[in-house]
């Protein structure tokens, strides 16, 4: 079936495409009940007075999430929204225990936050890789009349039933995770970087929007040492009061260790798109203001050196300028992301 959805999905528009990247859904999960006790006495020819000899009801399944790298969109759960566990089995004469109800695994993609609806608690923040956490535990199996004999109470004739298992209402939002996020106005080369330092393949075109959801590839500097970069889509000024494609992907950069403010050499007024960009992520989120940057002015190809010169002196003396499609200027942005990235590591070991 999901090998069915992919072929699918390549031959689609990329608008449609765009509509299947899923980063919020909300689902209901119901662990397993737990089996009821059983009420039995022992009967055998030679043995009148047996006694109770009734089993416990079996443990109902819970229901799990497991971080899958290999998942990068919450689409699954779109259309399916109920989820259960099976319940666990009634318990049986001769002490027989019954069987313990099947778990329910929910795959989700790394980066996945799940909270409770009705409390509004953080349930989870699967971060992790394979990371394994209980949405709802099942219940447990009640006792058999075994369990009830006593000196006083020899021949018990009560059982406990099982108890229901957890229901919970769960809501749950993707934020990718990526050491770098590119950050810039439509058609600012954010999609060409991607595309010339890692295997991502961003649709480019030379129109705004062009990027309609986020994108992650995998860049390498050397061997054994490499991060991970996402494209998010373009910002305009205003997009915090929900022009453009608005703020619905800039949640996405909240994950990122660096951010990379990507500016076409050709903006009329470099310094103010510098400061409209950073003003909508912290319209989205304050905190992004003081998230280790840089500033890589782009396109440079489509100038001459002598014009490209000319620009940067008037620019601050820690931009860096880069063309994706010549690759001129690409050691000094790699080794630039790669030492912000470094100090970002030694200080978060140093707290």
């Amino acid at each position: 079936m999901t090998r069915r959805i992919e072929r699918l999905t390549t031959s689609l528009p990329h608008g449609i495409l765009a509509r299947m990247f899923i980063d919020y859904v909300e689902i209901e999960v119901f662990a397993g009940d737990g089996g009821h006790g059983c009420i039995a006495f022992r009967q055998e020819k030679y043995i009148p007075k047996g006694g109770p000899d009734g089993g416990d009801g079996g443990r109902g399944g819970d229901v799990i999430a497991v971080a899958d790298p290999n998942l990068t969109t919450l689409l699954d759960y779109r259309y399916r929204k109920i989820y259960k566990a099976e319940k666990g089995r009634f318990g049986e004469g001769d002490l027989r225990t019954g069987r313990s109800g099947g778990h329910t695994l929910l795959r989700i993609p790394v980066g996945t936050v799940i909270k409770d609806l009705d409390t509004g608690e953080t349930v989870a923040d699967l971060d992790t890789p394979e990371m394994e956490v209980i949405l709802a535990k099942g219940g447990k199996g009640g006792h058999g009349n075994a369990f009830y004999k006593s000196a006083v109470n020899q021949a018990p004739r009560k059982a406990q039933d099982g108890a229901p298992g957890e229901h919970r209402r769960l809501a749950l939002e993707l934020k990718l995770l990526a050491d770098v996020g590119l950050v810039g106005l439509p058609n600012a080369g954010k999609s060409t970087i991607l595309a010339s330092f890692s295997a991502a393949r961003p649709k480019i075109a030379d129109y705004p929007f062009t990027t309609l959801v986020p994108n992650l590839g995998i860049v390498k500097i050397r061997e054994y040492k490499s991060f991970v970069m996402a494209d998010i889509p373009g910002l305009i000024e205003g997009a915090s009061q929900g022009k453009g494609l608005g703020i619905q992907f800039l949640k996405h950069i909240q994950r990122t260790r660096v951010l990379v403010y990507v500016i076409d050499i050709n903006e009329k007024d470099i310094i103010k798109t510098r400061e409209v960009l950073e003003g909508e992520l912290a319209a989205f989120d304050p905190e992004l203001v003081h998230r280790p940057s840089l500033t890589v002015i782009s396109k440079i190809d489509t100038l001459t050196s002598a014009k490209v010169k000319a620009i940067s002196k008037k620019l601050p003396d820690d931009y860096t300028y880069l063309s994706a499609v010549s690759k001129a200027g690409a050691d000094d942005f790699l080794h630039a992301i790669e030492r912000t990235l470094d100090e970002q590591r030694i200080e978060r070991t140093d707290n």
